[in-house]
């Protein structure tokens, strides 16, 4: 018997078995795809390093991981999680092309393929990522699964029949060359390198990586009764994935356009919808208790989560600005620096304080706070001043960061109620 959250799936099969008894093949197109790339990257980087052309890389990686990968591609295309202009759909799903996975409608289909299968009781090792780390590297990257009866995938003729999604998966390979022409224009064959091979290396192998990790380690909230694969949260690469990390809460509500639940979970994702939907550009916005209900979720931890909310005493950003120029204000008792050393060491955390703000290691905190009598900083805030009464050297840097530091303790807190569990 199917759940009742497969009866509208974009895949129908009449065998649950359909996605268990198949063949890996070797994929000669996608695996020399990936090999010309990552051969293109170590030799040609190399050989043109600059830190002009690694700034790229990071830049541009960056850029198409969350406007493509995760905001284009999957919170929109795939799961349709919040509504914006036709132009800024497709702008995002182009950057998505950009990745160098596939085809949008193509990665569409695997995905959902995958989604459905880990959803019933059994599936193949490959599509849960079940075989062990090196052969699953090879299979995921090198290789392909044809099943001996596969399930049916239907989109949307919205979809499928779109000329835009359909020219662009008959040349998504060939959609690398006009940023690579661009690249070459501004910094030569370095550039090239760096800014698509490079890159591309790194959302293929980066792409496999995490889904690895996501569907076999990490810290669950919430169980899906009866699934193939249980999806994990990886803690502290949610900035490097862009907040697709959460995988846990993402198997739990995958039509949620937020992906970062609970306290502490950083969804950069998130934050860009959230200023693109006050930007008037996105609206609609999909989160856990929009969805129906799943009577197969089934909670782990007894205590109910909730985002945070911001604390009455916060320090808004004049006073974190003034805080960094003229230093601590005077309190009748001395400030504090106090919370957790979770990610970083309790040693450490004393070394940035100093004697003259002291650390007090608490295991019970969530959040790292420095703490006067009648005000508290919180997050990166608090971590930006307590390293600048350490040194004035660093007061110029914490004047520039600390702005962006609040925006993101400010989209972090307040945004919306953490996800009910539905019964």
């Amino acid at each position: 018997m199917l759940p009742n959250s497969l009866q509208q799936h974009r895949v129908a099969s009449v065998d649950p078995h359909s996605v268990v008894e198949g063949e890996i093949r070797y994929a000669p197109v996608k695996s020399m795809w990936f090999f010309g790339m990552a051969s293109a990257a170590v030799i040609g980087g190399i050989a043109t390093f600059s830190w002009a052309a690694l700034g790229l890389f990071i830049g541009m990686t960056a850029a198409v991981l969350l406007l493509g990968h995760s905001l284009g591609s999957h919170r929109k295309l795939i799961h349709n999680s919040f509504a914006c202009p036709k132009w800024l759909e497709y702008a995002l799903v182009y950057c998505g092309v950009q990745v160098g996975l596939a085809g949008p409608l193509g990665l569409l289909r695997q995905h959902e393929l995958r989604d459905y299968a880990q959803r019933l009781p059994d599936c193949h090792p490959y599509l849960r990522h079940g075989s062990g780390f090196w052969r699953d590297g090879w299979w995921q990257i090198h290789c392909e699964l044809v099943l001996d009866h596969p399930p049916v995938v239907r989109l949307e003729p919205r979809l499928e029949n779109d000329r835009f999604y359909q020219f662009l998966e008959a040349s998504w390979m060939l959609q690398q060359l006009p940023p690579a022409l661009v690249l070459f224009a501004i910094g030569g064959w370095g550039f090239v390198f760096w800014g698509v091979c490079a890159r591309i290396t790194a959302g293929i192998f980066g792409h496999w990586l995490i889904g690895y990790f996501a569907h076999n380690h990490g810290p669950m909230h919430i169980e899906v009764d009866g699934a193939a694969v249980q999806g994990h949260n990886i803690r502290f690469t949610s900035l490097l994935t862009m907040g697709e990390c959460w995988h846990n809460n993402h198997h739990a509500y995958p039509g949620s356009a937020r992906l970062g639940l609970h306290a502490g979970e950083w969804d950069p994702g998130w934050w860009m919808l959230v200023v693109l939907q006050r930007l008037g550009l996105v609206w609609n916005v999909r989160l856990p208790d929009d969805l129906p209900a799943r009577a197969e979720l089934k909670r782990l931890d007894t205590a109910r989560w909730t985002a945070p909310r911001a604390p009455a005493n916060a320090v808004r950003l004049p006073a974190l600005l003034g805080m960094c120029w003229r230093g601590l204000p005077r309190t009748a008792s001395p400030w504090r620096m106090c919370g957790p050393a979770a990610s970083l060491p309790a040693r450490a955390l004393a070394r940035i304080a100093g004697a003259a703000l002291p650390f007090v290691h608490d295991h019970h905190a969530r959040r790292l706070a420095l703490l006067g009598d009648a005000q508290a900083v919180q997050g990166l805030p608090a971590l930006l001043i307590a390293a600048r009464m350490r040194s004035v050297l660093l007061l110029i840097p914490t004047l520039c960061l600390m702005p962006l530091a609040a925006a993101a303790e400010q989209l972090r807190l307040g945004l919306t109620p953490g996800p009910a569990i539905h019964r």
